[in-house]
């Protein structure tokens, strides 16, 4: 009899990619049924899912009513909370502790979390304005501490990003900016929308022994002089790396999120990203490789004209 995984954010990047890898995985299609959580049962992705037989439900993750119709009999839920729906920390930490608390409740297996490291504490508190960073870390904490088998897949920098940030300069030429040493600051690149599935396979199939453990999804390091170099191969573009102040940075952002996204990327140059850690034992997880960033470039030249 087939168990049942319930995946959040199903029409999303994290989520989506989660159901994709399940539904074309030899061995998981068959051990799992898959239902879907996403806010809107109606848009075309979601009835797309329909299509390819995974149930779709709609859930309210600040209601614990809710979420116990929409997670009742799952064996395995992969969460993935979004910060910037509501841009509050707060918010954010209630869901994830909804969840787990009816995850416990309901005896769930299998917690399976998108999480990140704790910025505040990871630099002692000299980065302490990162909190889509740190709720996430919260939530993880309180769902070590349910008692729920649980495993934490840390998304890394998305390429998507570059999608917006690899931007024509006035002379024609790309221009990549951030507030680091092009040579210093190593990004932990990562396709979320094709990749992320790969990762959570990974903890879905080795369970037993990741419980309570964190496997880091991305690629590779790159620097930005890397990502730079690589663009300009492959896309065929003249592209400069730029290194501004922070003071410049933050000019060019909207004001609510410029402090944010300073400190983000000061995370990047020192202690780093995944605070230091290297990702050879969870590249090893994998059943295939995950997207290069020039296989991101390739894929997506059009987008750069």
């Amino acid at each position: 009899m087939s168990k049942l995984i319930t995946v959040f954010g199903a029409t999303g990047n994290q989520g989506g990619s989660v159901i994709k890898h399940i539904l074309a995985d030899h061995q998981l299609s068959k051990q799992f049924k898959i239902r879907g959580i996403t806010r809107d049962t109606s848009k075309p992705a979601a009835q797309e899912l329909q299509k390819h037989g995974v149930e779709v439900v709609r859930a309210d993750l600040s209601s614990v009513e809710s979420l116990r119709t929409a997670l009742q009999g799952s064996h395995t839920i992969f969460l993935v909370t979004n910060y910037w729906e509501y841009v509050s920390k707060d918010t954010e930490i209630r869901q994830g502790k909804n969840v787990a608390d009816v995850a416990k409740e309901l005896g769930t297996q299998h917690l399976i979390f998108s999480s990140l490291v704790h910025v505040t504490e990871g630099t002692n508190g000299r980065l302490s304005h990162v909190p889509h960073f740190d709720g996430k870390a919260e939530i993880e904490r309180y769902i070590r501490a349910s008692g729920v088998p649980c495993t934490f897949v840390l998304p890394g920098y998305f390429m998507s990003n570059y999608l917006q940030m690899l931007n024509k300069g006035e002379d024609g030429a790309y221009q990549l900016l951030y507030p680091v040493d092009g040579a210093k600051a190593r990004f932990p690149l990562f396709d979320a929308a094709s990749d992320t599935g790969l990762f959570v396979k990974a903890a879905i199939k080795h369970a037993a022994e990741l419980n309570g453990k964190q496997i880091l999804a991305a690629v590779d390091y790159y620097t930005a002089q890397e990502i730079v170099d690589i663009f300009t191969e492959v896309a065929g573009k003249k592209t400069v790396f730029v290194s501004v102040s922070a003071d410049q940075y933050k000019a060019v952002l909207p004001p609510p999120v410029a402090q944010e996204f300073l400190e983000n990327h000061l995370l990047i140059e020192s202690p780093g990203y995944f605070l230091g850690q290297g990702l050879d034992e969870s590249l090893k997880l994998l059943d295939a490789k995950p997207t290069s960033f020039a296989e991101f470039v390739k894929k997506n030249a059009g987008a750069w004209q």
